[in-house]
């Protein structure tokens, strides 16, 4: 991506300049004399915004754009301080990271891989990003995590749910707060069980990338295991828009349940073909047929209307949560926006101010630092209730929740309610579960 393809806020930073001219990426100029990529030198530091601006999940990443910045106005002061008023760590002042003014820059990831990280790369090497952070898509998490690995910066994933990003692809550098498949599966399968039965016969459809296939283990391991079978799974292109032709073999197959495992716009679409097909209408196997979305979204319900009542789902938070950290969070994004914010807008907030926090904890912006101070760490006061950074593989575990659409919303914005909170316990796992086999965390690299 090239430069022009940003969009920059505040002032802009450049390499240093050496020989004849010839503009030196930051991480290779003298400015980084202390000894990590980006050091900042200056009165501010840049955070780079890698966001789908564009492509399949662009709804989510537009949401995820206005989190960062009311994050960013909250760190510099500004407003009314949102979670920083509720998170147990009380190390942020509202003064910027360790008194220096928080400037961003921006990048659209388009939902692929090659394009994120072409826009991560030009905001660390042309305009001196500290940390990279955001994300809707797991292949893009991968991708962009491997890269801030390389480059020796900070990578706070936004939206990724695919177990890979903190099993074999997960780095030292990297860190997720949002919940994984293996976790959906866990929190799903008491309530399809207590709802549904133990003798169903599930036809999945699955996102053909690394998220879409992790999710289809998880939640077939975990019917299987209540007594599930599975009739099929399919995998469907993620730049697919209409999906008749995977929905009709579905009635053909002898399943009376539909699992798709797609999110954003590839779920809005796949729901709405299989209600118009009347999936939703009929009887099979003797049992009223259902359908289930693994992952949801308040911004997925809204696209997906009426179709959506009482499916059910997961997801990371929801915005009708009571605790102090969630109220304060809704408050301040309603107040700015006009709306409440999404589970994507929730966790990038989140993931921002908690790396100002470490970075303020370890007194240094140096990747290593801010990794020891996250490695383990404990926190709350920002939804979810309790919450860990394993130090094994820079998971976040805490409590998730089951959703269903709800019958008769009282607005365009409460179209789910929680039907369980699942406690933490339940979807805690071990280092080495087969699910996150392979890949090895490593060591933190602080770059230049």
């Amino acid at each position: 991506m090239s430069k022009g393809n940003l969009t920059r806020r505040g002032v802009l930073k450049t390499g240093a300049v050496a020989g004849a001219g010839l503009a030196l990426p930051t991480y290779l100029s003298a400015a980084s004399h202390e000894g990590f990529t980006n050091a900042p030198t200056g009165s501010t530091v840049t955070l780079g915004f890698n966001v789908p601006q564009s492509g399949p999940y662009a709804d989510e990443g537009a949401d995820e754009l206005r989190a960062y910045e009311l994050a960013v106005e909250h760190l510099n002061g500004e407003g009314d301080g949102g979670m920083l008023n509720t998170f147990s760590s009380k190390a942020l002042q509202g003064n910027g990271i360790l008194g220096k003014k928080v400037e961003y820059v921006t990048g659209d990831t388009q939902t692929k891989s090659d394009a994120a990280r072409a826009s991560a790369k030009s905001m660390i090497e042309k305009d001196g990003a500290v940390m990279i952070t955001g994300g809707s898509s797991s292949g893009v998490a991968v991708a962009v995590q491997a890269l801030c690995q390389e480059a020796g910066v900070i990578f706070m994933a936004g939206l990724t749910h695919s177990n890979d990003t903190t099993g074999k692809d997960k780095r030292a550098n990297g860190f997720r707060h949002f919940f994984n498949s293996y976790m959906s599966g866990a929190a799903l399968a008491p309530v399809l069980a207590a709802n549904y039965g133990t003798d169903r016969k599930a036809y999945h459809l699955t996102a053909d990338y690394n998220w879409g296939y992790t999710t289809e283990e998880a939640i077939r391991s975990s019917t299987e295991a209540m007594g599930w079978e599975t009739i099929a799974a399919v995998k469907t292109p993620l730049t697919q828009t209409d999906f008749s032709s995977y929905i009709a073999p579905v009635l053909q197959s002898g399943a009376d349940t539909l699992v798709l495992n797609h999110y954003g716009g590839n779920m809005v679409n796949s729901l709405t073909n299989a209600v118009q097909f009347g999936l939703r209408d009929k009887q099979v196997n003797g049992k009223d047929f259902q359908i289930i979305v693994p992952l949801y979204s308040r911004l997925m319900a809204k696209g997906a209307g009426a179709n959506v009542k009482g499916i059910f789902g997961s997801t990371n938070w929801h915005w009708s949560l009571q605790d102090e950290g969630s109220k304060a969070f809704v408050q301040s994004f309603g107040t700015k926006y006009g709306f409440p914010p999404s589970q994507a807008a929730h966790t990038c907030y989140v993931q921002a101010l908690l790396y100002a926090d470490a970075v303020e904890r370890a007194g240094s912006f140096a990747p290593c630092a801010v990794v020891e101070a996250l490695e383990g760490f404990e926190f709350d006061g920002m939804g979810n209730g309790k919450t860990l950074y394993r130090a094994d593989d820079h998971q976040c575990f805490k409590d998730v929740l089951v959703v269903k659409g709800k019958e008769n919303p009282s607005s365009e914005f409460d179209l789910l309610e929680i039907v369980e909170v699942t406690p933490v316990e339940q979807v805690t796992y071990a280092p080495d579960h087969p699910q996150f086999a392979g890949g090895a965390l490593g060591s933190c690299n602080n770059g230049a």
